[in-house]
């Protein structure tokens, strides 16, 4: 079994048995199972898979930025540096969030305050983690706007986040969470909504402060170009658990776990055929499991095709070497039957 990650001198953030839980009507549901992993200083992790899969809450735990109630961190262990974020007291995590770790939430319009200029709300990020007074809080704004290639950032500073674009919003919202030079950035589906164009310069954005600032990047995404764009090595969920990890080219290539490779198969293909073109876009078959109501056994054991009665039990995350792991039993080398 993996998830017995050993420290490295480069590794930033090492995670272990992370695990969140929400009561909701007086039952106690798990909405994250026993999360590994770590990420090196440089290194953009990709963290990928379908809506509720639990790649948000996953952010929102390493954050403490849980809503508690109704959920909680359960169990587990997030060392930044050495430093487990879920001992710390309040004040700690408060001065820590931001400042060493700092999170670009997915909805710019609804992140950033509408009745503040984004100028405003830059100042008050900024003072709130450096000693600087309010005129040179509202120069090193204008950097920070201009480090993020928005343009005339003596004028934007002024606007509201309605009179911005969406890629501007975005960008603002880069801008607030490098105020510090976070040493781990949270990307959490940063090009929602934006149009092909857009997201490819968010994305070369930041590429560009990482090499610049040496960032380790946690890149959240339902969206596998996204990750192929980004990313260095790849996570992918489902149903709260690590289900399967590798580098980019090991999953883009070799993908092990049935999902993901339903995952890859899924992404739109434009194939020739006789009348010209057509589109295939193969469905994984059945529907996320009911967190309420978890059945025994691989959680997704019921919509997979390769799926055996030794599935019925909950297979551990089996250890391929490299930081290469699946959750399948399909990987048990032991098995012999």
């Amino acid at each position: 079994m993996v998830d017995n990650i050993e420290s490295e001198p480069n590794t930033v953030l090492r995670v272990s048995d992370l695990g969140v839980d929400f009561d909701v009507r007086g039952q106690s549901i798990t909405v994250l199972s026993n999360v590994c992993f770590s990420l090196e200083r440089g290194e953009t992790l990709g963290i990928i898979g379908e809506s509720g899969c639990g790649k948000s809450m996953t952010a929102l735990a390493l954050l403490r930025m849980v809503p508690s109630p109704p959920g909680k961190i359960s169990s587990g262990e997030v060392l930044l540096n050495g430093e487990d974020l879920l001992k710390v007291s309040k004040q700690q995590m408060s001065r820590l969030r931001g400042k060493e770790i700092s999170m670009i939430f997915q909805e710019p319009m609804t992140s950033l305050n509408p009745v503040y200029t984004v100028g405003n709300q830059l100042v008050e990020t900024i003072q709130q983690h450096l000693p600087v007074s309010h005129a040179k809080a509202q120069e090193q704004a204008i950097e920070l706007l201009r480090s993020v290639q928005i343009p005339a950032p003596e004028q934007r500073i002024k606007e509201y986040p309605h009179q911005l674009s969406g890629g501007m919003r975005q960008r603002v919202m880069i801008a607030m969470a490098l105020v510090c030079d976070p040493k781990v950035l949270i990307a959490d589906e940063p090009t929602t909504a934006l149009d092909v164009t857009i997201q490819a310069q968010i994305f070369d954005l930041l590429k560009e402060i990482q090499e610049r600032n040496k960032t380790s990047i946690i890149l959240i995404t339902h969206d596998f170009g996204a990750v192929s764009s980004m990313a260095d090595r790849v996570i992918v969920m489902y149903a709260g658990y690590k289900i399967e990890e590798g580098t980019l080219d090991e999953i883009r290539n070799n993908p092990l776990h049935p999902y993901t490779q339903g995952l890859l198969r899924s992404m739109l293909e434009i194939k020739p055929d006789s009348s010209g073109f057509r589109e295939t876009l193969p469905e994984i078959p059945g529907t996320v499991p009911d967190l309420r109501n978890r059945q025994p056994g691989c959680p997704f054991g019921p919509r997979c095709t390769k799926a055996t009665a030794k599935c019925l039990e909950m297979p551990p995350n089996f250890d391929l070497g490299a930081k290469r792991s699946v959750m399948c039993w399909l990987a048990d080398k032991d098995d012999t039957g």
